[in-house]
């Protein structure tokens, strides 16, 4: 039956399942977790771009928010993306018995909304006066 972990099952992506040995679930599910928290964490600057846009075009603030906004939904995307290259690097450092990787996204995140929050605290002092 698919999915019961049957031998000779082919599971996916290969790439990760087709190497190494199978590690203690303990780790891989939490590796699965730290992912999930990523999306999570993607969906929520997503969101947070939407909410920007909405704010910026009910309270008549400059457009130039909305631009914010669209960086904000890119950036989720990018977020979802490293959370699921990141869970893949970590699989397979789990399956090969190597050291975990350093995380990537995680410096670059927080710049990008360090960089994005001050300029959005920029343009409402403008707007302000």
């Amino acid at each position: 039956m698919p999915g019961d972990g049957t031998p000779g099952e082919v599971r996916r992506p290969r790439s990760v399942y087709g190497s190494g040995d199978e590690p203690d679930p303990r780790f891989s599910m939490a590796n699965e977790r730290t992912a999930l928290a990523w999306v999570r964490t993607a969906l929520a600057v997503v969101a947070a771009g939407i909410g920007l846009t909405t704010v910026t075009r009910l309270a008549s603030l400059p457009r130039l928010l909305d631009v914010l906004a669209a960086l904000m939904c890119a950036l989720g995307a990018a977020v979802a993306v490293a959370a699921v290259l990141g869970w893949h690097r970590r699989e397979l450092a789990l399956r090969l018995g190597r050291p975990l990787p350093a995380p990537v996204a995680l410096p670059w995140l927080a710049a990008v909304l360090v960089v994005l929050s001050a300029v959005l605290a920029v343009v409402v002092a403008v707007a302000r006066d």
